[in-house]
C-alpha cells in the first residue's frame, strides 16, 4: 500500500498517529514497497536478549544481529498496526511514562531516517483507552530501553 492507501485503512480502522507518527509519514525518507512481500517476524522482550538491567538501541541492535535477525523496514510498522487490531489495553492500571518505552507498547525495531534529534526514530503500536494508536517516537542513543519493552525484529529470509 501506498502511504496514502496506508493512512485511508487507518481513519477506515479508527487508527490514530501522534504528531511524531504524522511526521515519519511525511519525511521523504519513508517510503512504501510497490512489492507485495511475506515478513517473518519476532516479538521479543529487551530481557530476553540477556540484557536484565537494560540496554541501548545500539546493545541491542548488536545482539539481534548475533541472534541473526534483522532490523525492519520502517513500513512493516503501519502494516502490524494494521494486523494486529486485537492489542491488549496498555493503559489502564499503569502510570503514564516519559522517556521510556509505553506499559503495553510494541515498538518496531527499523533503521532511523535520520541522526537529527529533531526527526522521530521510529514507530510504535499501542492501545489506549480503546484506541488504536501507531506513534512514533523520539530516542537518544544514551537512553536505556527497559527489561521489560516489546520489541519487534524480523528474521532473513533464506533463498530457496
Amino acid at each position: 500500500m501506498s502511504k496514502s492507501e496506508l493512512l485511508a485503512e487507518f481513519a477506515n480502522n479508527g487508527i490514530q498517529l501522534n504528531e511524531y507518527g504524522r511526521n515519519l509519514f511525511a519525511h521523504g525518507k519513508f517510503t512504501t514497497s510497490p512489492a507485495i512481500s511475506t515478513i517473518a517476524t519476532v516479538e521479543l522482550a529487551v530481557a530476553d536478549l540477556g540484557y536484565v538491567r537494560g540496554a541501548t538501541m545500539a546493545q541491542i541492535h548488536q545482539r539481534v544481529a548475533e541472534l541473526d535477525l534483522t532490523l525492519c523496514p520502517l513500513e512493516l510498522g503501519p502494516h502490524l498496526r494494521l494486523q494486529f487490531l486485537d492489542q491488549p489495553e496498555g493503559h489502564l492500571g499503569h502510570p503514564p511514562s516519559e522517556h521510556r518505552a509505553p506499559s503495553g507498547s510494541l515498538t518496531v525495531a527499523s533503521e532511523r531516517l535520520a541522526d537529527d534529534d529533531d526527526t522521530p526514530k521510529g514507530v510504535y503500536l499501542r492501545r489506549i483507552e480503546g484506541v488504536l494508536w501507531l506513534r512514533g517516537y523520539r530516542s537518544a542513543p544514551e537512553d536505556i530501553w527497559s527489561p521489560e519493552d516489546r520489541l519487534v525484529f524480523c528474521r532473513p529470509q533464506r533463498a530457496a
